[in-house]
């Protein structure tokens, strides 16, 4: 009998996992995979949304386009999960599983700093980054914040290029001048694994006017006098503040007992938990790697071939090992990137190139690549 695997969480690393296993396993596993939106959206998307490139409904990958015989998408809002059971219970059906995989990422929490929902906007999911869409274009001059307001959040160059598309976006309606840019990142670097990296970005940041303050914690916003307050005691007025959120782990995989300090703790060679047959990839694990759509499709796709091996009678597979490209969005028709190793070696590594229309165009394909591979027979 095939056994039943059910993958909680369309993101990179749900839909990396049910398209190995749909490949490398066909006959042998039936997939359910259960996601609460019926549609999936890059991460990198989200900035064309923001700043008016493309409409949601251009960007967005139905999950009922998805065509593998032996996968099964479910909307579904997931409502508990019993780890030691591996039973999931959603809004509509309740699922027994042989091996339950949570790939639920990190919840956004806006409530998470005062003032930051009445006093600001968040661009972190389609609906925050088509909400600032509509405000940009209204913003004719004074003080823009970019604050990331939590120390860990996803794909850690999104605020570098945010700040750089917004001095693209307010050179070309010519308001630029008009208009002081910061960046308040509680991170003491723009890429921590990469000095080369950041010191380019830093760079890049300097040439536009852009003001970086780096190790900088916001705590409060004050609404009324338009002021956001941080850690160490300076005021930051402001006219716009477009905020990265806190993240934080769903609210149903806190309840399920599989957290330790916030987030689910796997092993990192194989995403196993401490439950059997229940393993975890992606934005929701304290693995020892950033959090990032590539480092979950590597996670999920060092899982498959756990899997595979596993119901396959077959020696288990090397351990992850880390490695992810990450693409930097420069301005300018221009695309960087950085390809990196976190876990092979003694220490982490990484390969920085520099900006060109190349890689931009190499970004193109590594959307439409994965694009058919997920969603495609």
């Amino acid at each position: 009998m095939a056994a039943h695997v059910v993958i909680l969480g369309a993101g990179f690393g749900g839909l990396e996992l049910s398209a190995r296993l749909a490949e490398d396993l066909a006959d042998d596993v039936r997939v359910t995979l259960i996601d609460q939106s019926d549609s999936f959206i890059f991460g990198f998307a989200k900035l064309d949304v923001m700043f008016g490139r493309r409409s949601p409904d251009e960007v967005c990958l139905y999950y009922r386009d998805i065509a593998k015989p032996n996968v099964q998408f479910r909307q579904e809002t997931v409502l508990s999960i019993d780890p030691k059971a591996r039973r999931v219970r959603t809004d509509r059906a309740t699922y027994d599983a042989d091996i339950l995989v949570v790939a639920l990422g990190a919840d956004l929490d806006p409530g998470a700093t005062p003032g930051l929902v009445e006093g600001g906007h968040e661009f972190y999911s389609t609906q925050g980054a088509e909400r600032v869409a509509n405000v940009l274009p209204s913003f004719q001059a004074g003080v823009a914040v970019i604050g990331v307001l939590g120390p860990v959040f996803k794909c850690p160059p999104a605020p570098n290029e945010a700040a750089l598309m917004l001095h693209d976006y307010l050179s070309e309606r010519g308001v630029r001048d008009a208009v002081t840019i910061y960046l308040v990142n509680p991170l003491g670097s723009p890429i921590p694994v990469s000095e080369e990296t950041s010191a380019a970005i830093v760079s890049m940041l300097a040439e536009r006017g852009i003001e970086h303050w780096p190790s900088s914690q916001v705590e409060r916003l004050d609404p009324a006098a338009k002021v956001a307050h941080l850690a160490d005691g300076r005021r930051l007025p402001y006219d716009l503040f477009l905020a990265v959120p806190v993240h934080r782990a769903p609210a149903v995989v806190l309840d399920a007992g599989l957290t330790e300090d916030g987030w689910i703790p796997v092993d990192p060679a194989t995403f196993a938990t401490r439950f059997p047959d229940v393993y975890a990839v992606g934005d929701v694990t304290s693995a020892p790697v950033p959090r990032a759509g590539t480092i979950a499709e590597g996670e999920a796709a060092t899982l498959a071939d756990v899997l595979v091996a596993t119901l396959k009678g077959r020696p288990q597979p090397p351990p992850y090992n880390g490695a992810a490209v990450c693409y930097i969005e420069t301005g300018g028709g221009t695309v960087a990137k950085v390809d990196v190793d976190f876990l092979s070696g003694a220490g982490p590594t990484a390969v920085f190139t520099a900006p060109s229309a190349e890689v931009a165009e190499e970004k193109r394909r590594f959307g439409s690549v994965r694009a058919q591979r997920w969603f495609g027979g």
